[in-house]
C-alpha cells in the first residue's frame, strides 16, 4: 500500500465538489481551520457550479477533480461535501497523475466511491474523514484526527465497548465506508477485496429493510465471510415502515454476521455525526475488542 507524503505548513490543499452542490459560505469554517493549520486553500475553478442537485454537470465536476489531481502543487484534495454523484465520474478520471504523484484524498459518505476505486485499483491510502461542509458542527476530536492524519501524527483510538461487541484481535488493512456505496460498487471495477481486511461500515437515512437487504447481499457475495474484523460506525437517522421491521440497524448487522468469529465492534465514532473520527483507509492497523476497543494506526 502506498502512503502519500504527509503535509507540512505552507502546503496547498484543494477543495472540489464531486457530488452535491456547495455554497461558498458553507466553507468558511473549514477554510479558517486549514489556514490555522498553516495550509493554503485552493478552490476548484468550478467548485460553485450548480446543476439541479449537483455541483455542476458531470463534465464540470470531472474537469475540476482532474485539474486538482494533475496539479503537483496540490498536496491533498478534500471533497467539499457528499450527497450523491461521485460514482458518476469515476470512469472518466485519468488516475495516472495520482499514481505518479500520490496525494491525500479526503471525504466520507458518497466519497466512499472514490476511496474504494483508488484502493481497489491503485493501492493508495486515502482518508475517510469529515468534509468542509461539516467543520462548523464537528467535534474537536474529529478535527484533531483529520489534522493528525494529514500531518503524520500518531493516531490511536480508545472507545467504550458496546453490548453487541464480539471480543478478539486483528492486525490488517482497514477498508470500507458507507454501506450503501460499498453495496452499490459490488461487482464493479471499484469493488473492494475484503478478504483478510478489517471492514468499516456506516450509513445515514436508510430504511431498516434496506440495511437488511444490503447486509444479506454482502454476505451472499462473500464480502463478509473472510474478514479479519468488522467495525460499525454510525447508523444514523434510520427509517422504518408503518409495519415495523422489528430490529434496529445494529441488531440487523449483528444477526447477519453471527456465524463468523472475527472481532466485531459497534458504535465506533465515525459517520454522519459531529464526532466523525478520521480513518486512514488502506492502512494496516491493530484492532482489539475487549473491555474497551482500541484501533491503532501507528
Amino acid at each position: 500500500m502506498i502512503t502519500p507524503d504527509y503535509l507540512k505548513k505552507g502546503d496547498k490543499i484543494g477543495i472540489v465538489a464531486t457530488a452535491r452542490k456547495i455554497e461558498m459560505n458553507e466553507l468558511s469554517e473549514a477554510v479558517k481551520s486549514f489556514n490555522d493549520w498553516g495550509l493554503e486553500v485552493v478552490y476548484g475553478k468550478k467548485l460553485f457550479k450548480q446543476l439541479n442537485q449537483f455541483a455542476g454537470s458531470d463534465q464540470e465536476r470531472i474537469e475540476d477533480f482532474q485539474n486538482m489531481l494533475n496539479d503537483p502543487s496540490i498536496k491533498a484534495i478534500i471533497i467539499a461535501r457528499g450527497g450523491y454523484g461521485s460514482i458518476r465520474i469515476l470512469d472518466f478520471i485519468d488516475w495516472e497523475s495520482l499514481v505518479d504523484c500520490p496525494k491525500w484524498l479526503i471525504g466520507f459518505s458518497d466519497i466512499t466511491a472514490i476511496h474504494s476505486h483508488v484502493l481497489a485499483n491503485f493501492g493508495i491510502e486515502t482518508i475517510h474523514a469529515m468534509m468542509p461542509l461539516n467543520f462548523d458542527t464537528a467535534s474537536e476530536a474529529a478535527k484533531s484526527s483529520l489534522y493528525k492524519s494529514l500531518f503524520g501524527e500518531p493516531i490511536n483510538y480508545h472507545i467504550e465497548a458496546h453490548p453487541f461487541n464480539r471480543k478478539g484481535e486483528a492486525e490488517a488493512e482497514i477498508i470500507g465506508g458507507n454501506l450503501s456505496l460499498i453495496h452499490t460498487l459490488k461487482g464493479t471495477p471499484s469493488d473492494i477485496d475484503t478478504t483478510g481486511k478489517i471492514l468499516f461500515l456506516e450509513d445515514l437515512d436508510e430504511y431498516l429493510y434496506h440495511i437488511d437487504r444490503m447486509m444479506i447481499s454482502l454476505k451472499r457475495s462473500g464480502h463478509l465471510a473472510k474478514l479479519a474484523g468488522l467495525i460499525i460506525g454510525g447508523m444514523t437517522v434510520m427509517n422504518d415502515n408503518s409495519i415495523p421491521f422489528g430490529e434496529t440497524a445494529y441488531e440487523i448487522i449483528r444477526r447477519t454476521v453471527k456465524e463468523y468469529h472475527y472481532p466485531l465492534c459497534f458504535g465506533f465514532p465515525a459517520g454522519h455525526f459531529p464526532d466523525n473520527r478520521a480513518l486512514i483507509l488502506g492502512r494496516k492497523v491493530k484492532f482489539k475488542v475487549g473491555e474497551k476497543v482500541t484501533l491503532d494506526f501507528n
